[in-house]
């Protein structure tokens, strides 16, 4: 029994002793598999949202490229269109230059301005014109944009009609100035200085305005006159001195200083005295009286005797048939007394 009891103890012991260590170990193997496989998918999942962050970031690039792409070509598009929208407008201004603006933009034509097409259309703004312009309708149809047919015309009579409308368009622009539209228009080009400056010294670049010796077209060129002064000078351009004075007329720049009053500049007062070594020229020289001096010289002449050729050879033929009267007088006396 006790025998038993001490093999049964110790069988009872060993195996518990030895079951003990085995569980623990066991347990403690089971326990470093646990933690070493959660780290292990700790790892993975690590792992797999790092590749899915840039996985996400390249698919963001991507788009990102796709839509600076898009909008590049957008821009691109929108360019084209641009330009050929510009070039649309271009043409379409192009086509829609009208006759009276092409020829104010001509050079040389900065003196005149635009005249509405309402005040050509009246027929009592033209009364008079059509016995001055010849090809008068033809040449009124095309200051309109109005279709002419060409084709019954030929070169010289195309040529004719062209120069016509100039013509018409200067008289009727010479009546539409002293209209308030009209003097609106000039007084945009009076304060540009489209019209030129006053040569004068003492004028101190004073704006003029154009004007003409007559109102009849072919007489006179235009001239530039200066309110400071009150004088009248060529355009300095040799193309503005080829202007009909007719187009701009006698009455504008008067006219149009007395509908703006604030514009009539104060006269100037200084006037150029010439010198000779900084002394005054006399006022009785000839420098000053030409014309006056002549005439005296021709008077002393005549007082002291001395007279021209043909005037002296008169006078001595006049003098030979006084002394050859004279003589026959006397022999006609001696015949009587010898009687």
């Amino acid at each position: 029994m006790d025998s038993a009891r001490k093999s049964g103890k110790t069988g009872w012991e060993a195996p518990s002793s030895g079951g003990g260590k085995g569980a623990s170990d066991k347990s403690d193997k089971g326990g470093v598999d646990k933690s070493s496989s959660s780290a292990a998918a700790d790892d993975g999942a690590g792992n797999v949202k790092e590749e899915g962050m840039e996985v996400a970031k390249d698919v963001v690039a991507s788009n990102e490229e796709d839509v600076a792409l898009e909008g590049e070509e957008e821009e691109d598009e929108e360019e084209e269109e641009s330009e050929m929208s510009g070039s649309s407008e271009l043409t379409a201004s192009e086509d829609e230059t009208t006759w009276i603006t092409w020829f104010c933009n001509l050079k040389g034509n900065n003196f005149f301005c635009k005249i509405d097409e309402d005040y050509i259309q009246d027929d009592f703004n033209l009364t008079g014109l059509s016995a001055l312009v010849p090809y008068y309708d033809y040449a009124l149809d095309m200051m309109l944009d109005v279709d002419i047919p060409i084709d019954n015309l030929s070169d010289e009579q195309q040529e004719m009609i062209e120069t016509a409308a100039e013509v018409l368009y200067g008289l009727i622009h010479a009546r539409f100035i002293i209209t308030i539209r009209g003097m609106q228009r000039m007084y945009e080009k009076f304060f540009n200085v489209d019209f030129g400056r006053c040569p004068r010294v003492y004028c101190q670049g004073q704006n003029v305005l154009p004007v003409g010796l007559s109102d009849t077209p072919r007489n006179f060129s235009v001239n530039v006159y200066c309110p400071r002064c009150q004088e009248l000078y060529y355009p300095r351009s040799s193309k503005h001195a080829n202007l009909d004075g007719a187009y701009f007329g006698t009455t504008f720049p008067h006219l149009f200083m007395l509908a703006h009053p604030d514009l009539i500049p104060p006269k100037s007062q200084q006037a150029y005295v010439p010198r000779i070594y900084g002394f005054r020229i006399s006022k009785e020289s000839i420098y000053y009286h030409p014309r006056e001096n002549n005439s005296t010289s021709k008077r002393r002449t005549n007082a002291t005797g001395t007279t021209p050729t043909g005037s002296g050879n008169a006078a001595a033929g006049d003098a030979a048939a006084v002394v050859n009267g004279q003589q026959g007088s006397s022999g006609q006396k001696e015949r009587m007394r010898r009687r």
